[in-house]
């Protein structure tokens, strides 16, 4: 009964065996297919590359112009326009108002007279009791 067992355990693992051999040769034949099919994709890819380089070099021509004909005269118009509108402004103070939940100031900063910040401009920014005076 035992020795029974025993052969048809080996039976089934021979079966179970030669089930897997055709599928693992599916499976080879798909991975051989599926390498001719990227290498004549690549082959086709290279190709066309190489085919578009001319094109590369007439693109790179014409980006070129357009750089120096459209780009730097509109960065030159927009730099005109900045300048212009900066003459006619009137560069006047807006009114101080003591607003108590700005610039509040728990302890002095560690440079300068200590109510300044480290950037500060006394023609835009304010201290917590104005802005500066200054004679222009």
């Amino acid at each position: 009964m035992a020795r029974a067992s025993i052969s048809s355990t080996s039976s089934r693992f021979r079966a179970s065996s030669a089930a897997v051999v055709p599928g693992s040769a599916k499976m080879a034949a798909i991975g051989r297919l599926s390498q001719k099919l990227l290498k004549s994709a690549a082959l086709t890819q290279t190709r066309q590359l190489s085919a578009a380089a001319a094109h590369g070099e007439q693109a790179a021509k014409t980006w070129k112009i357009l750089s120096f004909v459209v780009a730097l005269p509109g960065v030159a118009v927009c730099m005109l326009n900045m300048y212009l509108r900066s003459q006619q402004h009137q560069h006047e103070q807006p009114e101080f108002i003591p607003y108590s939940h700005l610039r509040i100031r728990s302890k002095r900063f560690p440079w300068g007279d200590g109510s300044k910040t480290l950037f500060h401009n006394p023609h835009v920014n304010a201290l917590p009791d104005g802005y500066e005076q200054h004679d222009h």
